[in-house]
């Protein structure tokens, strides 16, 4: 069955499309659907072509040179940029896994009556269980169908009335509103979209793919040099329909929280818990769980792709044994990374933080750091002594530089639009 076939082609590319739509961008689009309607709809649409073209020039590089980006930097880049970008994506991810557990505790709270600490400590030690004690393959087995959990947002979309030819054309008529507001969901809605820690943990999850491919469990081996057109073409597919998928959920998330809290009024909204109970009323039962759902799953994946992809970053620059295919004795201190990171994040839901702005500014802070992480790596896609005959194509180049010269003057933008 070809449905099949494409699903077991499947691979990095998914885990990261779906890594995307973590909490603190599942609060980004809301936002946006709630304060502004389908105002911002056609985001969704347009940042399409440019996440595409930066995950799949991230992908190529690990696939062709076996090294993540953090490791080809230390190779071709000043020492002291590559420790500043290695402190920058640590710190925000640290930041980001923290609120995201805090708005999944807090989500769980309020529908079961768990006791909201209490909800995050076992859910981190859940995370941490499995990504530690795990082979590779079941972590990206879980990954995978953990991926589908994200359709709650398309189920709940559909137990509302839709003015559907309403919602296409805002997706394909870009709309801009000029307030301040408007234009800091906006910057924030590209910071989560295109985010940091997706470009690592692709071009990592390459190497690692390579490595299963090549080696036997277990065994140190030298990585084959050639690559074959046959795995760069797979890798396009898998980066496109993953790609495809985040923003087919976002376009459901923004659309949900429009015919539902923006029609009502309810635009100011303190936590993602808040939203899904405001749900309850305006849509029913199932909207408020399936709302709650999409956040606790989306969290699960989420949050050990930002621990992973800062341990991949500070394993390479360091020249740490690393990567999710060995062991916690043969990669101690990559898992060490890991396990501190999460635990770092856990003390943000511990001291009891989880309003909204605590995403949004983690969507921010990603948009602040991408254009330095993008030159580097439409610099590096060129680079033959990296990528041998497999640089970037013109049309790649040109989405690539398209993407920096957006992402440049949105983060320049946030000192003008940043609350004073």
């Amino acid at each position: 069955m070809w449905i099949k076939k494409i699903w077991n082609k499947l691979g990095s590319g998914l885990i990261t499309g779906v890594a995307d739509d973590e909490p603190s961008a599942i609060a980004t689009y809301a936002i946006a659907g709630s304060k502004f309607g389908l105002a911002m709809l056609w985001v969704s649409l347009f940042s399409l072509p440019f996440m595409i073209a930066i995950q799949e020039m991230s992908g190529r590089i690990g696939r062709v040179s076996g090294r993540g980006l953090a490791g080809n930097m230390k190779r071709f880049y000043p020492k002291p940029l590559v420790f500043l970008i290695a402190l920058l994506v640590v710190s925000v991810n640290t930041v980001n896994i923290g609120a995201d557990m805090s708005a999944m505790a807090h989500s769980l709270s309020a529908i079961f009556s768990f006791p909201e600490k209490a909800s995050a400590i076992v859910m981190t030690l859940i995370i941490l269980g499995l990504v530690v004690l795990l082979p590779y393959q079941k972590i990206f087995t879980i990954f995978k169908w953990t991926a589908l959990s994200l359709f709650a947002y398309v189920f709940t979309t559909f137990t509302v009335h839709q003015d559907w030819p309403t919602v296409l054309r805002h997706l394909v008529v870009p709309q801009i509103i000029l307030s301040k507001e408007f234009f800091f969901i906006f910057i924030a809605f590209f910071g989560t979209t295109i985010s940091p820690y997706l470009f690592f943990w692709q071009a990592n999850q390459e190497v690692e793919e390579r490595i299963i491919e090549q080696c036997k469990p277990g065994q140190i081996c030298r990585l084959k040099p050639i690559i074959s057109e046959k795995e760069l073409k797979s890798l396009r597919l898998d980066t496109r329909i993953g790609m495809s998928f985040s923003n087919i959920i976002t376009f459901f998330i923004i659309v949900l929280t429009s015919s539902t809290l923006f029609r009502a009024g309810i635009n100011d909204i303190e936590s993602l818990a808040d939203m899904a109970s405001a749900l309850k009323p305006l849509a029913g039962d199932y909207a408020q769980i399936l709302f709650t759902f999409g956040i606790v799953s989306s969290g699960f994946l989420a949050i050990p792709v930002l621990a992973g992809s800062a341990a991949y970053v500070v394993a390479e620059v360091f020249g740490w044994s690393e990567g999710l295919t060995k062991t916690f004795t043969k990669a101690k201190e990559f898992y060490g990374v890991i396990i501190a990171s999460t635990l770092v994040g856990l003390l943000i839901p511990l001291l009891g933080f989880h309003p909204v702005k605590a995403l949004l500014y983690t969507s921010i802070f990603y948009g602040l750091i991408s254009p330095i992480v993008i030159f580097m790596i439409i610099h590096m896609a060129n680079n033959k002594k990296i990528m041998g005959k497999n640089v970037n194509s013109r049309p790649l180049n040109v989405m690539g530089h398209l993407t920096f010269c957006i992402m440049l003057f949105l983060a320049l933008t946030v000192f003008f639009v940043l609350p004073r």
